[in-house]
């Protein structure tokens, strides 16, 4: 049985072994459980019961990311997505004052819509019509995005009004921990240890309770909650009042985060073949877009592919039996989500920073000396994290290198779909800025 199990997910090919996909797994789980809480907090404001989001969150995450290593084989973790948990509450919820259930059949419109778009193989052209000369970018983008993601969580940068950040308070105990973190992680890759992210983490935690900074108040938890949530989406309410707006937002941002996401990772994680594809796409997708469909059903808002998902490729996670582990641990989460919640920012921050490092690793590959390539990597590089948006920065990406690609008479030379493309692209920063 095991022997089969390592066959199917290509354990020789990937060169790795079950210890180094369990600790990817679990190293993936420490930097992505805050969305066990920080979910629910933000749905919440919806009117929807916090416990109800809470196992709803969890469910959803190991059902997304045990679908997505079993069926598609790789080691990406699901979870619903922040940003979209965001525009589900303030904009369409409290903002439009659209009623939480019909939110909800929005987004279990959007997760069909995503099914049917990948059946007929639309998302995967899209995919092929991106540039691979922009693949390193949109690494290198992301990776500073969760760099700038950590360095805020474990207050190394701080906002100021007068320069937008600056350096924090070196002196809080939190952020001399982070920073304890980082170095710990640093001094263990440098010796080629392989579980240095996990034990970067654990260390870090485990220094914070004995300087007694790590906070946890025991309270009872019931996962029947979700049953004030499950299956009270309310599909014809959004089909009456006519939500195509909110749909579209629901389907667009997850899908241009997504791809920035898989192509991040893929790269990061070596998974991308020869010629620049991504193998069993249309798998992948598939799992996502199921994943969101049965968010909507248990209760929570667009369930994506995330990516914390680089923190367990850096651990040494090449297969699917990583975002399996991540998926039961979610699972397992839902009867233990106060414990999980007593891991706090400053631990887990210094992995974020130092994945970020090495996921910028890979613009080495850019061609700086050729500009139709040079500006628009540089533009997707510094605008996802600048703009705080993976589809923003590909945005700018797509359109510049489209752009440069007709005025220097090589239109031809690119997929017809990378005009398209850069056209909805830019039809989104006119809607933005209309609206």
């Amino acid at each position: 049985m095991r022997t089969r199990l390592e066959h199917y997910f290509r354990f020789a090919e990937h060169q790795t072994t079950w210890r180094i996909e369990l600790l990817a797994g679990l190293t993936t789980f420490i930097t992505m459980a805050y969305i066990i809480f920080v979910n629910p907090a933000i749905l919440s404001q919806t009117g929807m019961p916090l416990a109800a989001v809470t196992t709803s969150t969890c469910l959803c995450a190991a059902f997304g990311s045990i679908l997505m290593g079993a069926l598609a084989n790789y080691p990406l973790a699901l979870a619903p997505g922040m940003g979209l948990n965001a525009y589900f509450t303030y904009t369409v919820v409290n903002g439009m004052h659209v009623p939480w259930q019909t939110a909800l059949g929005a987004v279990f419109l959007s997760g069909i819509i995503f099914l049917l778009l990948t059946v007929g193989g639309i998302r995967q052209r899209l995919v092929a019509a991106i540039p691979y000369e922009l693949y390193a970018a949109v690494a290198g983008g992301i990776g500073l995005f969760i760099a700038l993601i950590g360095l805020i969580n474990s207050g190394i940068i701080v906002k100021s009004t007068t320069t937008t950040v600056t350096l924090g308070n070196l002196h809080s105990h939190a952020t001399q921990l982070a920073i304890f973190g980082i170095l710990l992680i640093a001094i263990l890759q440098a010796y080629k240890v392989k579980a240095s992210m996990l034990l970067g983490v654990l260390g870090t935690l485990l220094l914070g309770i004995l300087l007694h900074q790590v906070k946890y108040q025991p309270s009872s938890f019931n996962p029947m909650a979700i049953r004030a949530t499950a299956f009270h989406l309310d599909i014809r309410g959004a089909l009456k009042m006519n939500a195509l707006e909110i749909i579209f937002v629901f389907l667009f941002v997850d899908l241009f985060d997504n791809i920035g996401t898989l192509v991040a990772v893929t790269d990061r994680a070596g998974l991308i073949a020869a010629d620049h594809t991504i193998p069993r796409l249309d798998r992948i997708f598939f799992a996502d877009a199921t994943s969101t469909v049965v968010g909507a059903l248990a209760g929570t808002s667009t369930v994506t592919s995330y990516i914390e998902s680089s923190a367990g490729v850096a651990a040494g996670g090449r297969t699917g039996v990583t975002a399996i582990t991540t998926g039961i641990l979610f699972l397992l989460a839902i009867f233990i989500a106060p414990v999980v919640g007593a891991i706090p920012g400053f631990a887990t921050a210094p992995a974020l920073i130092l994945v970020g490092a090495l996921m910028v690793a890979g613009v080495s590959r850019i061609d700086w000396n050729e500009p139709r390539v040079a500006i628009p990597s540089f533009l997707t590089l510094i605008t996802i994290p600048l703009t705080y948006s993976i589809a923003t920065g590909l945005s700018f990406g797509l359109i510049s290198f489209a752009v440069l690609e007709v005025a220097t008479g090589r239109a031809r030379r690119q997929h017809w779909m990378l005009y398209l493309l850069a056209l909805l692209f830019l039809g989104r920063f006119l809607y933005l800025h209309a609206s």
